[in-house]
C-alpha cells in the first residue's frame, strides 16, 4: 500500500515539473527547483526566453542554422533557477537542484559556480550526447553528488486547480 502523502524528493521534482508547464518550448519542457539543506525553496526556474525577448519572435525551431535555431537564445532552466535567486549567493553554496532532465555542460558549469552540491534528476535521455557525458564529468571532478531519481514511490500526482478537489497520488 502506497502512502497518503509524498516525499521531498516527490515534492521538489514535482515543483520542477510543475515550472516546466511555463516554457514554450514546443518540444522539450524542463523545469528546475533550488532546495537548501533545510528543504526549502530557494529558486525555480523553467527554459524559455530572456527577459525582454517576446516569445513570439523567439525561433523555436530545432532545426536550421545556429541563428534560426532556439538553442542560441534559450535560457536553460538550470540557468534561470540560479539567475532567479535574490538572496545573498552564499545560500546557494551546498544547495540541491532538481531538474526533470539532466543538465548540460553550460548549465553544468553554472550549478558548480554557484555552489550547488547535488543535482537530482529524472531523465538522462541525452546521456550520450557530448555536452551531457562533459557535464557529468564536470559534475563528478567538481565534487558535485548526482543522483537519479529512478525509484520514486509514486508514478502520479494529479493537482486539480478546482478549489474543492483534492490532490490525488497514485
Amino acid at each position: 500500500m502506497k502512502k497518503a502523502y509524498i516525499n521531498w524528493d516527490e515534492f521538489f521534482i514535482g515543483i520542477a515539473k510543475l515550472s516546466a508547464g511555463r516554457s514554450k518550448d514546443p518540444n522539450t519542457k524542463v523545469g528546475a527547483c533550488i532546495v537548501d539543506s533545510d528543504n526549502r525553496i530557494l529558486s525555480i526556474g523553467y527554459n524559455g526566453t530572456p527577459n525582454g525577448f517576446a516569445d513570439e519572435n523567439f525561433p523555436w525551431q530545432r532545426e536550421g542554422t545556429f541563428t534560426e535555431s532556439k538553442y542560441a537564445y534559450v535560457c536553460h532552466a538550470e540557468l534561470n533557477a540560479i539567475l532567479n535567486y535574490h538572496g545573498s549567493r552564499n545560500d546557494l553554496k551546498g544547495a540541491r537542484i532538481y531538474v526533470d532532465l539532466f543538465p548540460c555542460n553550460e548549465c553544468a558549469k553554472a550549478i558548480i559556480q554557484a555552489g550547488i552540491k547535488e543535482v537530482v534528476y529524472l531523465s538522462d535521455k541525452y546521456k550520450d550526447a557530448d555536452n551531457n557525458i562533459v557535464s557529468r564529468k564536470l559534475l563528478e571532478e567538481c565534487g558535485v553528488k548526482i543522483r537519479h531519481l529512478n525509484n520514486l514511490p509514486h508514478t502520479s500526482i494529479e493537482i486539480s486547480l478546482k478549489p474543492d478537489e483534492q490532490l490525488k497520488i497514485k
